[in-house]
């Protein structure tokens, strides 16, 4: 009779380990993200209702009010400006850079191997030490950029004066960072490619040309989805490239180059010492990537289901067609 007890308790057991093991296995990373990820977000917004400063503290419960008056404030409408263009001029160019870069690398060229690693050095440098370096070559009057284009009588741009010009240097600075990290994503998904597509497209008689554009883009539709959306969350928080930009790291004498994220720094560092503002800020900011994600998925999407839908005609003296049934 005991032993059926303890063969029956062994059962239970059984079964019970069987429920509880796969979530027991992953619960260190959804512990480590409630913990790193929920709990830092449900506080800040927390923070953001109340009227909470650096030195003093925890003050009063303001509602949003921290909020109204954010948006409200001419350098927030600033900073998202010079954050969204200097997102769109380096993630839309870093992007077809990197594809160009990978589909050279992808051929059989000679030590490819040095040169695929060669594409990764510059996103190992520090992010301050890029930007030092590319402060320096942009300078206004004796950068070495000025001095190429003196080279061609070109008069030469001021940098750090214009917001345009600015914006155009620093989007150089992350293109320079990331475009090879981008390119080997972009690399690794072409070597998934089957083969067999370029055989076929080759005995079609397409160009390389023609294969890239009908094979090689449509097939790299799931990585280039995952490349914007991982580019709109960075490039939407870019703080270390226009930070060091100059010495006083203040986004220059206009505010010609401050991003939302200098910007929360600003409010709650600088002069106000407003951490309840500064966390509004932040909620908002966390608030425009989400929507700007979404709007991307969704865009990307609706590309991918038309192009879907579509059914190619098939060439008359294509190799690939169906020989006729007996």
């Amino acid at each position: 009779m005991a032993s059926a007890e303890s063969q029956g308790w062994r059962q239970k057991l059984s079964r019970l380990d069987v429920k509880l093991s796969p979530y027991i296995y992953i619960s260190p990373f959804f512990i480590l993200f409630a913990v790193l990820g929920l709990f830092p977000l449900a506080y800040t917004f927390w923070v953001s209702m109340h009227n909470w400063n650096l030195i003093g503290g925890q003050g009063a419960f303001v509602g949003f009010d921290n909020y109204t008056h954010v948006i409200g404030q001419e350098f927030f409408w600033r900073g998202m400006r010079n954050t969204f263009s200097i997102f769109i001029l380096s993630g839309v160019t870093q992007t077809l850079a990197a594809l160009a870069l990978a589909a050279v690398l992808n051929q059989n060229i000679r030590a490819k191997t040095f040169w695929r690693m060669g594409v990764l050095l510059p996103f190992v440098i520090a992010p301050v030490a890029v930007g030092v370096i590319f402060s320096k070559m942009f300078a206004d009057q004796s950068g070495l950029i000025n001095g190429m284009l003196a080279w061609f009588s070109i008069d030469p741009v001021k940098w750090h004066a214009g917001v345009l010009e600015s914006h155009v240097a620093i989007a150089t600075m992350v293109n320079f960072r990331w475009t090879g990290y981008v390119t080997l994503i972009f690399l690794a998904a072409m070597q998934a490619i089957p083969s067999e597509l370029y055989e076929a497209a080759l005995l079609d008689g397409a160009n390389r040309m023609r294969q890239f554009v009908s094979i090689t883009i449509p097939m790299l539709r799931p990585t280039i989805i995952f490349v914007v959306i991982t580019a709109t969350i960075g490039g939407l928080q870019i703080f270390d490239e226009p930070r060091v930009f100059d010495q006083s790291g203040l986004g220059g004498s206009d505010r010609q180059w401050m991003t939302v994220t200098m910007y929360i720094y600003e409010v709650g560092w600088g002069a106000q010492k407003s951490f309840g503002r500064a966390a509004a800020v932040s909620w908002l900011l966390f608030l425009i990537i989400i929507a700007v994600g979404v709007l991307n998925f969704l865009i990307t999407q609706r590309i991918s289901s038309g192009d879907a839908d579509k059914t190619p005609e098939e060439p008359a003296n294509s190799t690939m067609a169906k020989e006729p049934v007996a």
